[in-house]
């Protein structure tokens, strides 16, 4: 499509759909910038956030307009978010324009892709190789431990991933379960929209399995290090060995969208309110596309619920201060933007950093952990023996997360802004992390 006949086709749009001269809300400057760096999104699908007041002739005006066919209702509470199929040749681009300033349309952006942020008397713990938690440029998680804070079952912690093998040895002790559900009755029994969610929700395959073999190796990665089993003389420790983990699995072999990363935010926050969990995190290794201002919605949803949203600051070496990366980029008041060290406490080759943007660094070079036991080739790693060796601000990410549920643990009552400041107050000054991180410095919990 020319230039041109783009523009036409917005000013049609807009002229068939009635659009009054007041801007809509989001950032759609950011989302234009995003789609125009050809950042991933799912080719004709577009989410449209509908005003609080807009009526059903509103919307089936808008979807008229565009020519568009309904996916499916993202969410359905103070104003409608839904997810739309655009005609063949309407570019995502025309139809965010067209809409912008459309009296029924809050916000209008595309179906953005993620994908995870890795690059490819324990065993692991007593031959040195857990460096994360025990080296002199780890987590200092080995200090907490010597002074018998390990448990942290009193705590629940998210983990929107891929899925993880809560059946591991390393991990079936702190695999949490929906004290709302009744397993393998076929009911939703909380009644939050998802039949037998025991161990969490499948969002990417819209079931309730959500570990679904050796692909969710990256998912299964992030849980070992946030509550691997200590002291079983097995595999690995995480940063807190006896935490409640439950799954929010969005990411398939094609990465995640938008439209689930929602979703997957908004069902912990749900879960927390539905039955008063002690859910104080979650985490997410992940990123990719642009602005969403549904995702950061939900986000803002999750803080006024007292959840952490624990984020990867990325794998592509860049200054997220001079541009955008997401969802860490999000000024929401939860998010703790994580990049990534190395053993001697340099900045990681890959990792991205932002001395506004990003909040601290933690261990994510060679950081080994826990993957489904199978032989051959997993994404990042040969996987034999069910731990693997990972690099990535993914793998820095659970030491920060396993460190929100430390101090929660050892805290009780403690709000979500009191856990994300004691984590950044606690930071250990760091060369490398100086004017590139807002701490200038490293995880350290050993006072938590």
């Amino acid at each position: 499509m020319t230039v041109r006949s783009t523009v036409a086709l917005t000013m049609a749009i807009a002229a068939a759909l009635g659009v009054n001269a007041a801007h809509a809300g989001g950032r759609s400057d950011l989302v234009l910038q995003a789609l125009q760096s050809n950042r991933d999104h799912v080719r004709g699908e577009l989410l449209v956030q509908f005003k609080a007041g807009a009526s059903e002739s509103d919307i089936r005006a808008v979807r008229h307009g565009l020519g568009a066919q309904h996916i499916e209702t993202v969410r359905d509470r103070n104003g409608r978010l839904e997810l739309l199929k655009l005609p063949l040749g309407l570019d995502v681009s025309a139809a965010v324009r067209g809409l912008d300033g459309d009296r029924a349309v809050e916000f209008v952006e595309p179906n953005w892709v993620y994908t995870h942020s890795a690059t490819s008397n324990d065993t692991y713990v007593t031959n040195g190789s857990l460096w994360g938690m025990t080296g002199q440029y780890g987590s200092q998680a080995s200090v907490a431990w010597a002074n018998n804070k390990t448990d942290c079952s009193n705590v629940v912690i998210g983990i929107i991933d891929e899925g993880y093998m809560h059946t591991h040895e390393d991990l079936v002790a702190s695999a949490f379960t929906n004290p709302g559900e009744i397993p393998g009755n076929g009911i939703d029994d909380d009644g939050n929209g998802y039949v037998d969610d025991v161990y969490g929700w499948d969002f990417d395959g819209n079931n309730n399995t959500v570990f679904d073999g050796v692909g969710d190796d990256h998912g299964t990665h992030v849980a070992g290090t946030i509550a691997g089993t200590g002291g079983n003389a097995t595999g690995v420790a995480g940063v807190c060995w006896k935490t409640k983990l439950m799954n929010a699995k969005f990411l398939g072999s094609r990465g995640g969208t938008t439209t689930n990363a929602i979703k997957a935010v908004d069902y912990f926050t749900d879960l927390k309110t539905r039955h008063g969990l002690n859910l104080v995190a979650t985490n997410n290794s992940w990123g990719g596309g642009g602005y969403s201002q549904g995702l950061k919605d939900a986000i803002d949803r999750a803080n006024a619920a007292g959840i952490l949203f624990i984020a990867a600051a990325g794998n592509s070496a860049y200054d997220n201060d001079a541009k955008d990366s997401y969802p860490s980029n999000y000024d929401s008041a939860n998010v703790i933007a994580v990049a990534s060290i190395t053993s001697t406490g340099a900045l990681s080759s890959f990792s991205q950093w932002g001395a506004t943007t990003v909040d601290i660094g933690a261990p994510g070079s060679s950081i080994w952990s826990t993957v489904p036991k199978a032989s051959g080739k997993g994404k990042n790693a040969t996987i034999t023996s069910g731990y693997a060796s990972y690099n990535g601000t993914s793998m820095a990410t659970p030491h920060v997360t396993g460190a929100a549920a430390l101090y929660a643990s050892t805290h009780p009552g403690a709000s979500a802004s009191q856990i994300k400041s004691a984590i950044l107050n606690s930071a250990t000054a760091t060369p490398s992390l100086q004017g590139k991180v807002l701490t200038g410095g490293r995880l350290n919990v050993s006072g938590f």
